[in-house]
């Protein structure tokens, strides 16, 4: 075994954005909606609702996404405690994405222009296997049914030219279009502003529950949330009721890729000989073979990258032996992905 030191030269480092489908299997997108009554009826299932992209039961099932409900007061979810007021799962679900997207539990979300009286959204968080490094904008294409209406949901990221920043990072508001194009004007309701925010990230979709209980005619979809009190009314479900019907939710996730490429160089005069000890007699320390002395060959069949200490730090293997005398030279390129 040979080493060679390598020189500043010998390094490159390159960056590429890497995109594909969000759901698995690399799919851009889920047209089939599937929920497991196990979580539903859990603990998990008082906050969220898991939609899974198959039914099966021989572990093929993943969770693609989860939605959730949220509202200031605590409607539409049973409280914590029937003496204490305003404390429900719905509640801590809002407070939560008060804090990560807002960043002070005292601002209102605003949709668009409009800041709705009813502070309520549902919460579409992709999981985080399926999107890797953010979901890439534009790509998102969600459609809605509801009684026999259909209504189509993107992101305005192609009609924006200022992107928009908060404490979740960039923002997008959701509008009715397709492939980050509004479909016209601005795509937002007549009277309850955008249909909600694109947050590309952290991989969520808040949408504006009081634009989606508007009547079709006005720009929703009749999605008829429900705000009572110290009830469990299962606002999640309408959501994923309007999702499954829709049959066709669309995201692609992107992904940053950094690589290392170590350029190592093995020029004429250099790894000809082999140090295995079997090339050399134990008792006289002579070379055994002739050939090794006046024509010297070896094959070369993997590169290992050492540090200061001696320590191996990564290993690669060549496809092929690949042969080195006096008369060749080999670069072999190494290329780290991180």
């Amino acid at each position: 075994m040979s080493f060679k030191r390598l020189d500043p030269e010998d390094f490159l480092i390159s960056a590429d954005s890497v995109t594909a489908g969000a759901w698995t299997g690399n799919v851009p997108t889920l047209t089939q909606f599937f929920t497991s009554s196990v979580q539903v009826a859990g603990t998990s299932g008082n906050y969220y609702m898991s939609v899974y992209q198959t039914g099966s039961t021989l572990d093929e099932a993943e969770v693609q996404f989860n939605i959730s409900f949220g509202n200031i007061d605590g409607s539409g979810s049973l409280l914590y405690d029937a003496g204490i007021s305003g404390k429900s799962p719905s509640s801590t679900v809002f407070g939560q994405f008060q804090n990560i997207v807002l960043g002070d539990e005292n601002n209102s979300f605003v949709f668009g222009t409009t800041t709705p009286v009813t502070q309520s959204f549902y919460a579409i968080t992709i999981n985080r296997a399926r999107y890797k490094g953010n979901i890439f904008p534009g790509t998102l294409e969600l459609r809605l049914n509801s009684a026999s209406s259909t209504r189509y949901l993107t992101d305005n990221s192609n009609d924006t030219n200022v992107v928009t920043f908060n404490e979740a990072g960039r923002v997008y508001q959701i509008v009715s279009g397709t492939n980050g194009n509004a479909s016209s004007g601005t795509g937002y309701t007549s009277n309850s502003g955008s249909y909600g925010l694109f947050l590309p990230d952290i991989g969520t979709i808040l949408l504006n529950a009081s634009a989606l209980d508007l009547s079709f005619a006005n720009g929703g979809i009749g999605l008829n949330t429900s705000h009572a009190s110290n009830t469990s009314a299962n606002n999640p479900g309408k959501l994923y009721t309007a999702i499954s019907g829709g049959a066709n939710f669309k995201l692609n996730s992107q992904e940053n890729v950094t690589s290392d490429y170590i350029f190592i160089r093995a020029r004429n005069s250099e790894f000809n000989y082999s140090e295995n000890p079997s090339f050399i007699s134990g008792s006289t320390g002579e070379v055994l073979y002739d050939d090794f002395i006046n024509a010297p060959q070896t094959f070369i069949t993997t590169v290992g990258l050492y540090n200061d200490a001696n320590e191996l730090l990564a290993v690669a293997k060549l496809s092929k032996p690949l042969k080195k005398d006096f008369t060749k030279e080999a670069l072999i390129r190494v290329k780290l992905d991180f």
